[in-house]
């Protein structure tokens, strides 16, 4: 049985079939960088990164896209908070920065690129005027509105139709739309309700910042919500997505936006597969910024540690939601200890034998082979990771079991070690490591983080000794260095914004 998803397009479950063969183009909603980043933010990162990790095992390349919204209302209103906080882009720079630390915190595999709003404005404007010149666009006193009535599929995402819709932007921008659902993909330059409302949530006085303008064929002004993920997403895919993931809020009026304007812009299907992610919820409330209720991903990380938030997200599929408890996470807790106690029991017994020893258990083996199979299927089944994870954690038993049979004396620590079957504990080990390691991102065998702390410190330490030296001209010695960290299996990338170490 191959992958199967649950497409929001279609209502249906689907057979995943990309449109190549060896190749996934996956574009995921990426946070508004306007705030510190909560364990809901983060549940959506995790099943994209599973998604990710998972689409790999089933032998694809994955190029992965997750944009980051640098330039909003919410970050202007946050202008001047603190020291530093002069600009738009000082409140965006600090926070994104905080979104790549809780990122690198959570073991998250690197997406191919993390597009900025404020790096892709001409791309942006040169969208709206396809939109224009195609007649599915309109400018009105500086500003740019989509026409959703141009557009025969608007409301196919969400089951809405236009009629039925009401405006989703600032009351103001009533009068200039020629229908109430009609949404900006430019706002002229101004102060918008949804700012006012920002400033006055975090108390400040004084008069109110606009952001960070640019010029426009219409005038000086800022880019929409809706256009930044169309433009970024084609300017990195091209015009057709195989897979658009993103938080089921979104799905209207955000995503039902982008199909519009894409699809009306380019003529070709914007994304194959819509995957939304159920909401993490506290009693009954969605987790939320605005609501106050909310777990922040560094908190959370130095209180319970990265395997066991990603183990608490392995409790649930990505379309349902989950609830956030410490009844949830001290189960988590619980869950994690038990596959890594079961893994460490393993390569102990395996490190303690001959690979040559002739013992063998059928149920091990078998346990394994059922433990493998189950994993696959339940990953295909929609990406049922809590399936999957059960499986290890059957096989957990299996292995303890077998260990403790040959352990007449019951303390790990038996003369006996020729009775372990060196096959089947390899054969659990390998297994443990594929689907709990490479597949799930739990960092078996080590001290989370730690390891890889280290590791990061003394690369960054050596990238800014390469930089010192080709500053002085020592280009021989700097490539010397940047092989000398590839040649441990650091990939060194020098782009516009410096030179990054990727670790393999």
């Amino acid at each position: 049985m191959g992958l199967s998803v649950t497409n929001t397009l279609t209502g249906e479950r689907e057979a995943f079939e990309p449109a190549s063969d060896d190749e996934v183009l996956l574009y995921v909603c990426g946070l508004t960088v306007s705030d510190d980043a909560h364990l809901g933010h983060a549940r959506l990162w995790f099943h994209a990164d599973v998604l990710d990790r998972w689409l790999t095992w089933l032998g694809y390349d994955v190029r992965h896209v997750e944009n980051v919204t640098d330039v909003n209302e919410k970050i202007a209103a946050r202008v001047g908070e603190r020291d530093g906080w002069d600009t738009e882009a000082d409140v965006a720079r600090h926070f994104t920065q905080q979104v790549i630390d809780d990122m690198r915190g959570l073991n998250l595999k690197r997406a191919e690129v993390y597009p900025r709003v404020s790096e892709h404005v001409p791309e942006i404007i040169a969208l709206i005027e396809r939109l224009i010149e195609s007649g599915h666009a309109y400018e009105a006193n500086g500003s740019v509105y989509f026409d959703v009535t141009s557009f025969d599929d608007y409301g196919h995402l969400s089951n809405q139709r236009p009629d039925e819709l009401e405006a989703d932007d600032d009351v103001d921008a009533h009068t200039e739309k020629r229908h109430p659902a009609d949404f900006a993909l430019w706002k002229a330059d101004g102060v918008s309700a949804e700012a006012v409302r920002e400033h006055r949530k975090h108390d400040h006085d004084g008069d109110l910042p606009t952001g960070q303008t640019w010029e426009s064929p219409w005038g000086e002004g800022r880019p929409g919500w809706h256009i930044e993920c169309s433009a970024m997403s084609t300017t990195h895919l091209g015009d057709t997505l195989d897979v658009h993931m993103g938080g089921r809020d979104l799905v209207f009026p955000h995503h039902e936006n982008e199909i519009a304007q894409s699809e009306a812009a380019t003529e070709h299907t914007f994304a194959r597969y819509w995957l939304h992610n159920g909401l993490l919820e506290t009693k009954e409330d969605k987790m939320s910024s605005s609501l106050g209720n909310f777990f922040t991903v560094s908190d959370a990380l130095d209180e319970f540690g990265v395997n066991v938030v990603r183990t608490f997200y392995l409790g649930a599929q990505y379309r349902g939601d989950q609830v956030f408890s410490a009844d949830a996470m001290t189960e988590a807790e619980e869950r994690w200890e038990r596959l890594e106690r079961a893994y460490e029991t393993a390569v102990d017994a395996c490190d303690s034998v001959d690979a040559h020893a002739k013992a063998t258990d059928d149920d091990l083996r078998g346990a394994v082979d059922d433990a493998r199979e189950t994993v696959v299927e339940s990953m295909n089944d929609d990406l049922n990771v809590r399936g999957a994870f059960g499986a290890l954690l059957e096989l957990a038993t299996a292995v303890n079991s077998h260990v403790d049979s040959v352990d007449a004396g019951g303390d790990g620590e038996t003369d006996d070690s020729d009775g372990y079957d060196y096959r089947g504990l390899h054969r659990a080990v390998e297994t443990f490591e594929e689907f709990g390691g490479d597949v799930f991102g739990l960092e078996l065998g080590r001290e989370a983080g730690g390891d890889v702390e280290l590791v990061e410190g003394l690369a960054s330490l050596v990238l800014d000794v390469r930089e010192a030296e080709r500053e002085a001209g020592n280009y021989e010695r700097a490539d010397r260095l940047r092989d000398d960290l590839e040649a441990l299996g650091l990939s060194v990338e020098d782009g516009d914004d410096g030179p990054e170490v990727r670790f393999e």
